[in-house]
This record gives structure tokens, C-alpha cells and sequence, in this order.
């Protein structure tokens, strides 16, 4: 008897919501402070950015028309230079992809704890609640991907709302002092600026999420496209804007030590009413970008498993056509990881993993953005080239960006997969 299995595809704002959910986190509620201490320059480093991220953008657009398949990084690497490659960005993926929820679980029970005091000072309640969430979201993404996306879609509407608002409303209380001088840091102007673009690099992080589930998604060489551009196109709105309004209502010198920016900013504007309302948009964000996640973590892995590149388990799908034996694997991993962080043994180690994530999630950028370069080389498109040779020079600056210590323990973790792919190709 043969098992029918449901397809239920997404649309474009729905893959669109996803690109966009997943790149708005909670980090962009905290980095006006931190380029705070550069002053109005840091403007430059977020346009910088800004057109790496377009020049990444339009290469997973290309690369997804190429290759409409599941796997997006993956996919791409195995296209361009082979088996072991793709292994390494499957697993480099897989071990990011864990790190990160763990501290994106752990970032939204911090901010929880201003409408819950008990989540300050009982563990108990902090590890239900934690454990609570990733085991929730991770049975919604095993009902299938259009009822993991309604979640998306309405999750990444809610949380720009506080940021669009503080954004636009906030461009009506900038104080130009608050901009002068240009550049504070007491650096030259090319150091503020390569200082304050790593910093605002990885905001972009997550905006090749439309080609992971591309099996998954209608029409994917026309949707997946036109959903990249439109959530990278929003992003830098949000970003730039965001932070412009920020900078311009608070003080540098006040700024440089707000621990919710945003946060504080929409004080100035509502009153002390709206920190509660901000707070509870960087819940909704970090809950709805869990939620990104947590769909992410299962697609690559199976993906890989389907080529006989990652363990069995990983390609197993239930009748929604989703990879539920892997999506549960990995949600055990991360609710270790979470709970690492509330032993005080183990913070130190649960600090190392977020950190070696960083570039385990860079390297995909290094192999799609060359299988680009090399496809659009070979067919001889020159427009296609120079945004190939932009997205790779750009994943490049952002690995060396990224510090030595990060590059040293994200090699380590690379190389730890290869015993697996010895075993698993014997």
C-alpha cells in the first residue's frame, strides 16, 4: 500500500516572510549601541553592507533558478565542486543553524522576563518555558511547511511594527547634534567604516532561507527570486532607517551604554508606556525567527540525507512531507544547548558554540557565492559575474571579519564532520 504524501506549497509573502523573519532577529534591537561609540559614520557602514547583502541577494536569486531544489547552500555547493563540499556545508549548516536557535531561545526568555518576573529567579520556570517553545514550534513544522509559514508571516508582520513606527515617527525628533562630529571613534574614517559594516554584516545572515525549502514552495524559480529581493529590500529599510531614528533621538554618549535601544528611543517619542510594547516586539521577533529556524534546521540535513551525505534519519519525512525524525533529533541538541546556558558550569561552553556558529554559517556564503562565479563564468554573462565576484568578495571580507579565534574554532568544528563523512561513505 503506498503512503500519499501531502504537498502543501507557499506562496511569495509567505517565502518572502520567511527571508525576512529569519534575517530580523533580536540583534538589530541592540546594534545602535553598539555602533553608537562610531557616531553618524556608522550610517556608511550599514549602506556598505547593505550592498553586500543585495550583491548575496541576487546570487541566490540566480543560483535558485538554476537549481530549484531543496538544499539552497547545500544544493549549490554539491552543483558547483562536488560530494565532500556539500557535506561540509550541510553539516557547517546544521551545527549553526542549532547554535542559533539555542541563543535565540535563550535572547527571547530574557526579554519574556519583563512581562514574567519568575523567569528572573526560578530555573524551572525558565527551562519549561524554554523547552515549551523549541518542542511547540518544532510539532508545528511537522505538520508541514504552509502551517509553519502562517506562524512566519504573522510573527514577522507583528515585529515590524514597533520598528517601522520608532523608524518613520522617529525621523520627526532627530536632533542633528546628535550626528556631530561625523565620526567619533578616534579612528580614520576607513577604519569607522570597515569596523561599523562587520558589525552590521551579520544582520543579513538568513537571506538565503527562500532556497532551503525551494520543494516546498510554488513556482520556486519565479517565487524564491522575487522573495529574496523583497525581504532584502525590506531588511535594509528597517535597518538603516531604524538606526538613523535611534542615533537621532538618543545622545551618543547615552547610547553607547542603552541595553534596548529601541527600546529607550520609543520612550522619548510615547512615553515610558512603550518600552513594554517594544519588549514585546523583540518576543515576537525572536519567537517568529525560532520559528524560521527551526524550519531551516531540517531542510538542509535532509537534503544531504536524500544524496546518501548525512545520516538516514535526516531524510526520513512523515505524511506532511516533512522531516519530522530530523527536525526532533535536532530540537533535543538545541534544548541541551539552551539549557547550558542556565548552568553556570556551562555558560562558558554555550558561549563557544554561539561563537564557532558564526562562521559555520559563513562558509555556505563562500561556496554558493563560487558556484555562481563559476556558472557565470562558463556562461559568459558579464552582469552576472560582477555580482558574483561582489557576493564572494563580500562572504570572503565577512569570514576574515569574523576574527581569528572564530575562524580557528569554526575550522575545528568543520573538520569534525569529516569522520562522519568517512562513515557514512564507506
Amino acid at each position: 500500500m503506498s503512503t500519499i504524501i501531502k504537498t502543501k506549497k507557499i506562496g511569495l509573502w509567505a517565502t518572502a516572510s520567511l527571508v525576512l523573519g529569519n534575517m530580523i532577529g533580536s540583534g538589530i534591537f541592540l546594534l545602535p549601541a553598539s555602533l553608537a561609540s562610531f557616531g553618524g559614520i556608522s550610517i556608511i557602514g550599514w549602506i556598505v553592507s547593505a550592498l553586500g547583502g543585495l550583491a548575496l541577494a541576487k546570487v541566490f536569486s540566480e543560483l535558485s533558478k538554476m537549481f530549484p531544489k531543496t538544499g539552497g547552500p547545500y544544493t549549490f555547493a554539491k552543483q558547483g565542486f562536488g560530494d565532500f563540499p556539500a557535506f561540509l556545508v550541510a553539516w557547517g549548516y546544521w551545527i549553526s543553524i542549532c547554535c542559533t536557535n539555542a541563543a535565540i531561545a535563550v535572547t527571547m526568555l530574557s526579554y519574556l522576563s519583563t512581562f514574567f518576573p519568575i523567569l528572573n529567579i526560578s530555573p524551572f520556570a525558565v527551562a519549561a518555558t524554554g523547552l515549551g517553545a523549541i518542542w511547540f514550534l518544532t510539532y508545528i513544522n511537522t505538520r508541514g511547511v504552509k502551517e509553519a509559514s502562517w506562524i512566519q508571516l504573522i510573527t514577522t508582520i507583528l515585529k515590524l511594527v514597533p520598528l517601522i513606527l520608532v523608524a518613520i515617527v522617529g525621523m520627526f525628533f532627530i536632533e542633528i547634534a546628535h550626528f556631530q562630529p561625523f565620526n567619533i571613534s578616534g579612528g580614520s574614517d576607513l577604519s569607522a567604516i570597515t569596523a561599523t559594516a562587520t558589525l552590521t554584516l551579520f544582520a543579513f545572515l538568513g537571506i538565503e532561507s527562500a532556497t532551503i525549502p525551494a520543494d516546498n514552495i510554488d513556482n520556486p524559480t519565479v517565487t524564491i527570486p522575487k522573495a529574496t529581493i523583497i525581504g532584502t529590500w525590506v531588511a535594509i529599510f528597517v535597518y538603516i532607517l531604524g538606526s538613523v531614528a535611534v542615533m537621532g533621538i538618543i545622545p551618543p554618549e547615552t547610547l553607547q551604554n542603552s541595553a534596548a535601544p529601541f527600546a529607550d528611543a520609543a520612550v522619548v517619542i510615547w512615553g515610558e508606556s512603550a518600552r513594554n510594547w517594544v519588549a514585546l516586539g523583540v518576543v515576537i521577533s525572536t519567537f517568529g525567527a525560532l520559528n524560521g529556524w527551526i524550519m531551516m534546521q531540517g531542510q538542509i540535513p535532509m537534503a544531504a540525507a536524500k544524496d546518501k551525505l548525512f545520516p538516514k534519519l535526516f531524510g526520513k519525512v512523515n505524511e506532511n512531507n516533512m522531516p519530522a525524525t530530523g527536525l526532533m533529533f535536532s530540537s533535543l541538541l538545541i534544548s541541551g544547548l539552551m539549557l547550558m546556558n542556565y548552568s553556570k558550569s556551562l555558560v562558558k561552553t554555550f558561549e563557544f558554540m554561539i561563537l564557532l556558529a558564526t562562521l559555520t554559517c559563513l562558509v555556505p556564503y563562500l561556496f554558493s557565492t563560487a558556484t555562481h562565479l563559476l556558472f557565470s563564468l562558463r556562461s559568459g554573462k558579464k552582469w552576472s559575474w560582477i555580482w558574483g565576484s561582489l557576493a564572494f568578495l563580500f562572504s570572503m571580507w565577512a569570514v576574515v571579519g569574523s576574527g581569528a579565534e572564530i575562524v580557528y574554532y569554526g575550522f575545528l568544528a568543520l573538520m569534525c564532520g569529516i569522520p562522519i563523512y568517512v562513515w557514512i561513505k564507506r
